[in-house]
């Protein structure tokens, strides 16, 4: 009897490509991302676990939705600016922006006169009207480059006066003073791990001295026998005094009335703050600089400030978040409990109607991201037995949610009220 050559069953690559959903799926993730799969599945053809019929469709089952690797998750841990997710959820207003300013777009070409404009004006712009009192402000790529830019601009080859009980680590091994010594600063500790008097910085400071810097401990707590010099005491020794605020939160907000703020900062007599802008800002990642319109433009024209340069992406999504409406870290932090609490037993009601142990209970969320350090807020969360943190994470969408006594919470605090249909259909594709 004689055999067929199954490779004779096997659909061509040109006939795969020329398929309209594989045309499309070309356009979205790229022809040779396609070419590799057609290949992959080809073969398995060939070694017969694939029948010949449905080679398209697993072609296009074995695609990702989009050319990154990057996959959108949803965030129920109740941090809510959870740095390895990305800190800050922009804006829909930033997000439309990014789209604006992904193609060719006047960025630094004023269209007026035809010729080259200041670069990112409009950002610059929300900016200083966000925070009136900086006579100057500048953004670089990210608040490590802020205190780079300041200590090389100010303070190289010259000594940085700092409090030993801000010197801190901010994450990843990535400390405060290695930073500011690799910019050829000498760094000139004060005071005590616990205890520092403004006699201390008084006495530091000579000749050598660059500037006074302030470092918002913004993501660990001293508590007991201690003492710190505010930046209002520190305004008078007759050097600059630059304050490190860390979350970028621009002017006081009541849910977080120890966090410092920008315009609070300035008017204390920082003659520059510097401050990331994916945190309680709630925008892209970026360094903001503000402060002392001298120093601003002493730091813009440093050799080092074009390579900490934003692109066209960041500076459309920072005005976006400063101009637009409410941030998404804006709205978790302001959300009612009373409306968490309901969301809660209506998701957990659901499941529970499906025969899902699920349960609505209390919680606290935090926020995470170096900002309001010991601040707890409270919450609600959709409990679940422990099993179900490692399969949400392996759905699609991935939900990220916390283990704590053997169950795993679902927490509501930084999860949008839109988002709670997709957060109770991810449970219910869960195996059983």
């Amino acid at each position: 009897m004689r055999v067929m050559d199954v490779r004779r069953w096997v659909p061509r690559t040109d006939v795969v490509l020329a398929v309209p959903a594989v045309v499309a799926a070309v356009r979205r993730v790229g022809r040779r991302r396609v070419k590799q799969v057609v290949a992959v599945v080809q073969q398995r053809v060939r070694e017969g676990v694939v029948p010949p019929a449905a080679l398209v469709a697993e072609v296009l089952a074995a695609l990702p939705d989009t050319a990154t690797t990057l996959r959108p998750v949803l965030n129920a841990t109740g941090v809510l600016l959870h740095t390895n997710l990305g800190r800050a959820s922009l804006s829909a207003a930033a997000v439309e922006a990014l789209g604006v300013a992904a193609g060719a777009t006047d960025v630094e070409f004023d269209l007026v006169t035809g010729g080259r404009g200041r670069r990112g004006t409009g950002a610059l712009a929300a900016l200083a009207e966000a925070v009136p009192a900086a006579g100057g402000v500048a953004v670089v790529n990210n608040g490590a480059a802020a205190l780079v830019l300041a200590a090389t601009a100010l303070a190289a080859g010259r000594e940085i006066v700092l409090a030993r009980g801000e010197m801190v680590e901010i994450g990843d091994g990535f400390r405060i003073p290695e930073l500011l010594e690799s910019t050829g600063a000498r760094l000139c500790e004060v005071g005590t791990t616990n205890r520092v008097a403004r006699e201390d910085y008084t006495a530091a400071i000579g000749p050598q001295t660059g500037f006074v810097l302030k470092v918002h401990p913004s993501n660990f707590r001293i508590t007991g026998f201690t003492s710190s010099v505010p930046v209002r005491q520190l305004s008078g020794l007759g050097v600059p005094v630059v304050a490190d605020i860390g979350s970028g939160l621009l002017a006081p907000h009541p849910t977080l009335p120890e966090e410092p703020d920008a315009a609070t900062t300035l008017a204390h007599g920082a003659d520059l703050v510097t401050a990331s802008g994916d945190k309680l800002l709630g925008g892209p990642q970026a360094g903001l600089l503000l402060g002392c319109e001298q120093l601003v433009t002493r730091l813009c024209r440093h050799p080092l400030a074009r390579a900490l340069r934003v692109d066209k992406l960041t500076l459309a999504a920072l005005e976006a978040t400063l101009r637009g409406p409410a941030t998404p870290t804006a709205q978790a932090l302001a959300t009612n409990p009373s409306a968490l609490q309901r969301r809660a037993r209506a998701i957990a009601g659901a499941l529970a109607a499906r025969g899902v142990d699920a349960t609505a209970v209390a919680s606290r969320a935090t926020v995470g991201g170096g900002g309001a350090p010991g601040v707890t807020l409270d919450s609600a969360a959709v409990s679940l037995p422990e099993r179900y943190a490692a399969l949400l994470r392996a759905g699609n969408p991935p939900v990220l949610g916390r283990v704590h006594a053997h169950r795993c919470l679902l927490d509501l605090r930084a999860v949008d009220a839109e988002q709670d249909t997709a957060l109770r259909d991810a449970v219910l594709a869960c195996p059983s």
